[in-house]
């Protein structure tokens, strides 16, 4: 009999669903990845195609078990990750959605968040849920589909249907039976993205089901994101494979970049950026454009939680680079074009092309460049365009330890990150000097999908603690800082005055 000897991950992103076969220590051994088609019915509005998210998704579980070599009796678990908030609603007995997903970019429940901000409700929802009232958020997303869809809000009364974010979609396909049904179940993590799921009681939130119209019988069911929620349908992989795990992406992310205590942090890099600061068995309450958010939780631990912030602009403007100014004929290029300078000649962007993220909050802010000369080149724009990612980077950190010390946790000593800017050396070195404190890159940068792995591991018994998974976490590079105090201290002095400028009068 084949002995169990890999872990498989489901990562189900924006722009394509990937999957990803790591062997017990952590490391990568195979990759299958399809892009998915994005739908914008109208200004504002982003949707994704509920079967075409199922299909590709499937798909690459079969190529990439074919990549590797392996019999699904190899595989101990598979874990799920997912792009976040992105909203579902279906027929529980034909399986087929009412409606395209409506993606977390979606912006068409904006004048309902207005209505309900000016009612004065945004500190009983940030008391209950740690998320400020938004769009980006599902709850709003769900109501739309049931007040907008023919014959979908007398469906749901009748429990005929179910709702879910993109983890809890591909659950209920891989434990689809012959009679139709799947699990409907959901994580802690993504449950706590919906702006229906009180934090402190760990359950859904009846005032808050109330207040958006939304039924009960629609909702999935919630438990720790290492789990046994089931097993894949056999027909679909030629065996049976325990599903161990599910998780947002980018506490997915956390985990795997083994963040398990109070003031470990890490920070993705990607068209934006996500940081997230572990906050332990303690929901902080940010006083600083912070959200709170529910960490990926180990069975029957104790529930744990994260302060977030995200920044709108990160690699994205390397693509403005490339695609807008046209200094750059392809984003590898960038590199060489800033390092040809040894600093950026007090040129500093502010790319806040679609407003500014936390800590600040303005979506009305527009981009800027200042401190341009005679002297000024397209180096240098291209340095400074790198070091926004940083700067932005390191006022959200420096939000989070405000918040943090208010809360009477340690200040964040060390920085993991992980994403496509990530590999960037001088970006990496900048962001050292910047943030005081050392920055750590780890061997394995597939952090989302690795985090789904181990989560997936330890339900089914290839781990049998999170210190087991943290003796497997190791740094490809440390970048220590190596810029004084108050050189440092004068270049954020500097990014704070450029940003004042930028948010206008």
């Amino acid at each position: 009999m084949t002995s169990p000897t890999h872990l498989l991950a489901l990562d189900q992103g924006t722009s394509s669903s990937r999957a990803i076969v790591f062997d017990l220590q952590g490391r990568q051994v195979a990759v299958s990845q399809q892009p998915f088609t994005q739908y914008f019915p109208q200004p504002g509005w982003v949707e994704h195609d509920a079967q075409e998210i199922w299909a590709t998704q499937c798909a690459t579980v079969q190529e990439v078990l074919s990549k590797a070599g392996l019999k699904t009796g190899q595989v101990v678990a598979l874990g799920i990750t997912n792009q976040r908030e992105t909203t579902l609603l279906w027929n529980k007995r034909t399986g087929q959605a009412v409606h395209r997903a409506i993606v977390w970019q979606d912006r068409r429940t904006e004048p309902l968040c207005a209505q309900l901000r000016e009612r004065g409700l945004q500190q009983m929802v940030r008391d209950k849920t740690g998320l400020v009232i938004d769009p980006y958020f599902s709850g709003t997303k769900l109501k739309w589909l049931l007040d907008h869809v023919p014959g979908v809000r007398s469906a749901a009364l009748r429990g005929e249907l179910a709702f879910g974010t993109v983890d809890s979609w591909l659950l209920w396909n891989l434990t689809r039976r012959a009679d139709g049904q799947g699990v409907h179940a959901t994580d802690v993590s993504n449950a706590s993205r919906t702006m229906l799921f009180n934090l402190h009681t760990q359950d859904w939130d009846d005032e808050l089901l109330a207040l958006l119209d939304i039924p009960r019988e629609v909702l999935p069911l919630v438990h720790p994101s290492s789990f046994l929620y089931g097993h894949s349908n056999p027909d679909l992989f030629g065996a049976a494979i325990a599903v161990g795990a599910l998780a947002g992406d980018q506490q997915s992310a956390l985990f795997g970049q083994a963040c398990f205590a109070p003031g470990m942090a890490k920070n993705t890099y990607g068209t934006g950026c996500f940081m997230l600061m572990h906050s332990g068995e303690q929901v902080v309450a940010s006083t600083h454009g912070l959200i709170s958010t529910q960490s990926a939780q180990v069975g029957h631990q104790a529930p744990q939680f994260a302060l977030e912030g995200s920044v709108f602009i990160g690699g994205a403007v390397v693509q403005w680079l490339r695609d807008g100014l046209k200094v750059i004929e392809s984003s590898d290029q960038v590199q060489a074009l800033a390092d040809s300078v040894p600093d950026s000649g007090g040129v500093i962007m502010v790319p806040a092309f679609v407003g500014l993220g936390a800590p600040y909050w303005q979506s009305d802010a527009r981009g800027a460049i200042l401190g341009l000369t005679r002297g000024s080149t397209a180096a240098h724009i291209a340095r400074a365009a790198l070091e926004s990612i940083a700067f932005q980077s390191a006022a959200l950190l420096q939000a989070m330890n405000r918040d943090a010390q208010a809360a009477g946790l340690s200040p964040v000593r060390e920085l993991r990150v992980d994403g496509g800017a990530s590999r960037n050396d001088s970006l990496m070195q900048f962001q050292a000097d910047v943030l005081g404190i050392p920055v750590l890159r780890p061997q394995v940068s597939e952090t989302t999908a690795l985090g789904a792995a181990w989560l997936a591991g330890l339900t089914c018994g290839a781990y049998q603690s999170t210190q087991d998974v943290a003796a497997l976490w190791r740094p490809e590079r440390r970048f220590d800082p190596q810029m004084s105090t108050d050189q440092a201290a004068s270049l954020m002095s500097g990014w704070d005055a450029a940003v004042r400028q930028a948010l206008g009068p």
